[in-house]
C-alpha cells in the first residue's frame, strides 16, 4: 500500500547523515570541557559586578536544571527503553490490527471476483419471476371458471341425490301403503282368496295363471291407478314446497361454507355473489 497509518518501522527508517561542520564548544572545534573554566574565570567579574543577581529564582532554576542532568544522566536509558517498549507494543498491534484489515480485504476481494457473475444471474432470476407471474396470471383468469364449473357440477349432482332419495322413500312408503291395502282386500274377500288360490296353483302346475291373469298384480295395479287418481285431484302442495325449501337452504348452506360464487333465491334460481 502506498499509504501506512502507522509511524515508520525500524527497517524502513533510513540513517541521515549529520551536516558537515566545525563541532565542539561555540563552533569552535575545541572540547566542551572547557567550557568550566571560562565559565568559573567569567562568573567571578560577572557575579561582582552585578552584571547577574544570583536570587532564589536562580538557584530554583540551577536546582531543576541538575535535577534534569542527574535524571537523564541516571535514568534517561531507562526511561527511553520504557517508553520505547510500550512504542513498539502499540506499533505491533497497529500492525496486527492492519495485517487483519488488509486480509479481510482480500478476501472480500476474492469473493467480489468469484462473483462477479451475480448481475446476470440476478437478471436471469428477474426473467424466470417475470414469466411465472405471467403464468399465474393466464392461470388466475381460468381458474374461476374451472372452479365455477366444479361448484355447479357439485350442486347438480346434491339435487340427483335428493331428488333419488325422495324417490326412493317415497316408493318404499306407497310399497308399504300398496302391501297393506291390497293384504287388507285379500282378508276381507273370500273370492279374491279363492281366485288367488286358483292362480297360485295354475302356476304351479302349468307354468302360467288362469285365464291369463294374477288376481294380486291385479290388485296392485288396479291400487297405484287408485293412487295416481287421487294424487291428481289433490290441488294441496305444501309437502313438495317443504321439500324445496329444505333442498334450497340445504344447497346454501354448501354454498356458504365452501364460498361458491353463487346461491340460491327462495325460487330455486341461483345468482351470482361475485
Amino acid at each position: 500500500m502506498a499509504f501506512h497509518a502507522s509511524g515508520r518501522q525500524e527497517d524502513e527508517a533510513s540513517a541521515t547523515p549529520a551536516p558537515a561542520g566545525k563541532g565542539g564548544l561555540f563552533g569552535t572545534g575545541l572540547s566542551e570541557w572547557f567550557a568550566l573554566p571560562i565559565g568559573i574565570t567569567a562568573a567571578v567579574p560577572i557575579i561582582k559586578f552585578d552584571w547577574y543577581v544570583i536570587n532564589e529564582e536562580t538557584q530554583l532554576a540551577a536546582v531543576f536544571i541538575a535535577f534534569c542532568i542527574a535524571l537523564y544522566s541516571q535514568a534517561g536509558d531507562a526511561i527511553y527503553k520504557s517508553l520505547d517498549e510500550s512504542a513498539q507494543t502499540i506499533l505491533k498491534e497497529h500492525n496486527e490490527v492492519e495485517d487483519k484489515v488488509i486480509t479481510a480485504l482480500e478476501q472480500k476481494l476474492e469473493f467480489l471476483k468469484m462473483n462477479k457473475g451475480q448481475v446476470e444471474d440476478f437478471e436471469i432470476i428477474n426473467k424466470m419471476r417475470e414469466e411465472a407471474y405471467a403464468n399465474l396470471n393466464a392461470a388466475g383468469a381460468i381458474k374461476p371458471q374451472h372452479d365455477f364449473k366444479v361448484q355447479v357440477e357439485r350442486m347438480l349432482n346434491m339435487i340427483a341425490q335428493e331428488e333419488a332419495s325422495v324417490t326412493e322413500k317415497t316408493k318404499v312408503t306407497l310399497m308399504k301403503e300398496a302391501t297393506a291395502a291390497v293384504t287388507e282386500k285379500f282378508t276381507s274377500s273370500k273370492e279374491l282368496k279363492k281366485a288367488a288360490l286358483d292362480s297360485a296353483i295354475d302356476v304351479i302346475k302349468s307354468g302360467a295363471a288362469a285365464g291369463g291373469s294374477d288376481p294380486v298384480k291385479d290388485a296392485f295395479v288396479q291400487f297405484f291407478k287408485d293412487k295416481a287418481a287421487a294424487a291428481a285431484k289433490i290441488k294441496d302442495d305444501s309437502e313438495e314446497k317443504a321439500q324445496r325449501a329444505a333442498l334450497i337452504a340445504k344447497m346454501n348452506a354448501v354454498a356458504k361454507s365452501e364460498g361458491f360464487f353463487f346461491e340460491f333465491d327462495n325460487a330455486g334460481k341461483p345468482k351470482m355473489k361475485v
